[in-house]
């Protein structure tokens, strides 16, 4: 940006009054970074900041972080750093992620660099002239934020327009294959893409020129004096600290700015410095101060406007600034263009009290040189930039300039924000808008849903069309034609409480196949922030940095199911989970249920491992446990290199001899797929079964979690928990003598069994947290096993110093058999568990049989992260096998015992 821009504020020599910008004297013509004063208006679509919680921000505290808007240090941030009393006036930015137009062909598409300034990691440097380009005493250099390239303010101009998003250009989601509906509501609510965070946020460092107040600090005066930079005391050097209110609502929010100013100074003094302290830049002649605390509200006048202001005890004296809007029958309004392709980024328009929006559009159209000038083929929208971006659309008859007026008695920072956006009235995306509709109850028929949402709605909210439905899951999207019947129906929805679950409704995006690049697999990420403490709050915020947002998934948003939609029609893309082997279990059973009506029904998917377990990410090499302080940058990097290899999945059916149903397996990532009227259930296996001491062990540990939760917070506390349950064990136990309760037939021979106390099936060799109960090659009567021939092992377990034996690595387990279709017939109540999700399973038997559907899986190439430090090629053949499982004993899974 022009250095231009900065002379449009009062500049004192090298420095900028308003937002504390020094420079050089002889660096000043080449400064490209805008004043905040007007950085705001130079956005031509703002896009609102997803502030995160400050205290989720643990990987930057060791690091020294700046404001972009006053420029000082602070300390806990967000990806656009800001103190949480500059967030008033943090200019909305952020990346715009949906930016689809219709009928623009790929080709022509050349997407640009979103620069940051400042705040960059230590290690940059500058793309031109490859020189540090980093600063930690300052807000120094550029980076992108969508490809990560890296710059100095001088060297940028250098650097070509178009972003090719850098090293994750083969699984980024392009913006320009993204569009999301246009409604009045910020679009980052209703999809639910923002970290959730508190209302209001405590202030971590208070400058003395931007000050604030929050629900916590209602006009009460903790400190008798302020001190200035160099430590002396205000009240020793004859000035005076007041509070400044801009409006209406900044005073119901007590949100104030903190001004310092001479008790003799005058009163056109302390109105331009108040204007500041907002990064006002209008005229100072169509404002003027009142004193708050003044029985009547009457403009302040020299001489000694400070000494006549009025006073509480304990309370600075405050002041309101205000508009002139009795004195000011015209002014000039800014008209935007949106999403309307145009050489003009905006019109300065002249309206009067008389100005309709009816005129305002014409004059805007006329002056964009539109060639469609027809009133009824554009509308015209009211933007608010209050802490998000609110946009209204106005009536033909309302007035813009008393609009402008109005909003100046609420907030003058904001009328200052505020513009008027020019649309097309037809939505050129189209009127189909999808909502994703959960929590409803489970295996209904259509009509059944379409009588319970019609109820909720009632007949002005009626939807187009139903489907898909997901039966299963309780879970549905109904389509729309009309947005404003559209939102009106999702707030209505958000109300409806049933079976005492409140309904899940977001609004979905579109994504336009066409529109992503050959070569590309974007890649869908799901995070289950339940698992690993804070691990998965930390890794959707960095994965929605780097990525698109939109292709980022919280898994306790609805599960799997609205990002399975999202991508429903991309032909190739690839799927990362960030969770446990029971979080893998969930998506892949989801995948299962909507595969048939999406164009790719087997995406690949990679694992990031959070909380314990994590025995089929060991398999696939992605590790143990994911570490704190691990490289997302790197994960994904891992993710485009790994390769695709297949995992058998088989099916778990229970016939329960009983009259009584079996119990239903409590987490959701193992639904059961089918209950049929003879007593029997199907469940999907990916990684073991168990039946006896293992499965005994498994639900006291379940049963001991769920009473108390938070206990089991640490891999330490889980492992004494687990050997404690197992020395109890040792006394005595329901599966003595499990060899003469169970009959087992491998491929139809049965199979006599020595004496055991636990049964395992194993399909992958990874179990309990990383042991190997198969053990090393020894035995010839056994093939070498893998998790793609189609056959399970059968092992057994002797007793408790057996198991604890395997988990530690010491032996393995009894091998017994190998097949490929199991029976296993007991007669009396056993602990039983399907991949770490255990019950307690009625007489009968079970049958273990491969299903018809194989899971396409990643597995990271071996020695990735050593080839990446030295630079060698991570190519690998497509057809090559996979190599032989490296696994660990140590560390554990959200679903399993440690």
């Amino acid at each position: 940006m022009a250095a231009a821009l900065v002379g449009a504020v009062t500049i004192n020599g090298p420095s900028v009054a308003v937002c504390n910008f020094v420079v050089h004297e002889r660096c000043y013509k080449v400064v490209v970074s805008p004043c905040s004063s007007i950085a705001a208006n130079l956005i031509k679509n703002p896009v609102a900041h997803r502030w995160s919680d400050a205290t989720h921000q643990n990987a930057h505290k060791h690091k020294r972080k700046f404001c972009n808007v006053c420029r000082k240090r602070m300390e806990d941030v967000c990806e656009y750093y800001v103190h949480a009393e500059c967030q008033d006036l943090a200019v909305s930015d952020c990346r715009e992620s949906a930016t689809y137009l219709p009928g623009v062909e790929l080709q022509l598409v050349k997407h640009q660099h979103h620069w940051r300034e400042g705040n960059l990691p230590s290690n940059s440097k500058c793309a031109i002239c490859k020189k540090t380009c980093w600063s930690a005493e300052c807000l120094a250099g550029y980076r992108c934020e969508w490809c990560g390239i890296t710059c100095h303010a001088g060297c940028k101009k250098s650097i070509s327009e178009e972003c090719n998003f850098g090293l994750l250009e083969k699984i980024y989601l392009p913006p320009h294959a993204v569009s999301v509906p246009r409604t009045e509501m910020p679009i980052e609510s209703l999809i639910g893409v923002q970290m959730s965070r508190k209302d209001t946020m405590s202030p971590r460092s208070i400058s003395d020129e931007f000050s604030s107040g929050d629900s916590r600090h209602r006009d009460v005066e903790e400190h008798t004096y302020v001190r200035d930079r160099s430590g002396k005391e205000k009240d020793d050097r004859d000035e005076e600290v007041l509070k400044v209110y801009d409006g209406d609502c900044s005073l119901r929010r007590r949100i104030f700015r903190v001004i310092t100013v001479s008790r003799l100074a005058s009163t056109e003094h302390i109105l331009t410095t108040a204007l500041h302290a907002f990064h006002i830049t209008k005229d100072p002649a169509n404002f003027y101060l009142t004193d708050l605390y003044a029985p009547e509200e009457i403009a302040l006048c020299d001489p000694s406007p400070v000494m006549n202001l009025h006073r509480k005890e304990g309370k600075r004296p405050a002041v309101f600034l205000r508009f002139k809007d009795s004195e000011n029958d015209s002014g000039e309004v800014r008209v935007y263009p949106g999403k309307i392709q145009t050489l003009t980024p905006f019109v300065t328009v002249l309206v009067t009290s008389d100005t309709t929006v009816t005129d305002l559009v014409h004059d805007a159209v006329e002056q964009f040189g539109l060639e469609n000038s027809q009133p009824d083929f554009y509308r015209l929208s009211e933007v608010s930039l209050d802490r998000g971006v609110i946009e209204r659309v106005l009536s033909s008859d309302e007035k813009p300039w008393d609009i402008v007026k109005q909003m100046g008695k609420e907030s003058l920072r904001q009328m200052e924000l505020m513009r008027f956006y020019l649309q097309q009235t037809k939505d050129p995306h189209g009127t189909n808008l999808a909502l994703f509709v959960g929590n409803l109850p489970t295996n209904l028929s259509e009509r059944n849903y379409e009588n319970l949402l019609n109820n909720f709605l009632g007949r002005e909210n009626k939807f187009s069309s139903i489907g898909p439905i997901y039966y299963e899951y309780g879970s549905l999207v109904i389509v729309y034609e009309d947005t404003t019947t559209a939102v009106r129906s999702l707030f209505r929805l958000r109300e409806c409480v049933l079976e005492d679950k409140q309904l899940l409704v977001m609004l979905m995006p579109t994504i336009e196949p066409n529109m992503i690049p050959p070569g590309v697999q974007p890649l869908l990420v799901f995070v289950n922030i339940k698992s690993g403490g804070c691990q998965g709050l930390e890794l959707i915020s960095s994965f929605r940095k780097l990525l698109n947002p939109y292709q980022v998934f919280d898994l306790d948003n609805g599960g799997p199911l609205p990002g399975l939609y999202v991508f429903r029609r991309i032909e190739h893309y690839k799927i990362l989970v960030c969770g446990g082997d029971g979080t893998i279990g969930w998506v892949l059973q989801c995948l299962d249920n909507v595969g048939q009506d999406s164009q790719c029904n087997s995406p690949p998917c990679a694992i990031v491992p959070l909380g314990t377990g994590n025995d089929l990410a060991r398999v696939l090499r992605w590790g143990s446990g994911y570490k704190a302080g691990e490289d997302p940058l790197n994960l994904l990097k891992d993710v485009i290199e790994a390769e695709e290899i297949k995992l058998d999945r088989w099916t778990v059916v229970f016939h329960s001899d009983d009259d009584k149903p079996q119990p239903q397996v409590p987490n959701p990532a193992v639904v059961p797929s089918s209950t049929s009227e003879d007593n029997s259930q199907m469940y999907v296996m990916n990684n073991y079964f168990g039946i006896g001491l293992d499965a005994d062990l498994c639900l006291d540990f379940h049963n001991a979690r769920e009473e108390n939760p938070d206990k089991f917070n640490s891999r330490l506390h889980n492992k004494t928990v687990y050997v404690r349950m197992g020395l109890k064990k040792m006394v005595g136990h329901k599966c003595k003598d499990l060899h003469r309760e169970v009959r087992l037939e491998v491929d139809g021979k049965v199979i006599e069994l020595p004496q055991l106390e636990g049964l395992i099936i194993l399909n992958i060799l990874s179990w309990g947290s990383g042991a190997n109960p198969w053990g090393p090659d020894k035995e010839e009567r056994f093939t070498t096993p893998n998790h793609w021939d189609g056959v399970l092992e059968v092992v057994g377990v002797t007793g408790v110093v057996h198991l604890g034996q395997i988990q530690s690595g010491i032996r393995g387990a009894t091998r017994i058999a190998q097949g490929g279709h199991i029976k296993i017939i007991f007669n009396s109540l056993l602990p039983v568990q399907v991949d770490g999700e255990p019950w307690v399973a009625s007489p009968g038997y079970v049958v273990v049989l491969k299903s018809a559907l194989k899971a396409t899986m990643l597995k990271k190439t071996k020695g990735t992260k050593e080839k990446r430090r030295t630079g060698s090629s991570n190519a690998q053949s497509p057809g090559a096998p996979p190599a032989n499982v490296q696994l660990s004993d140590t560390s554990s899974n959200d679903n399993s015992l440690l």
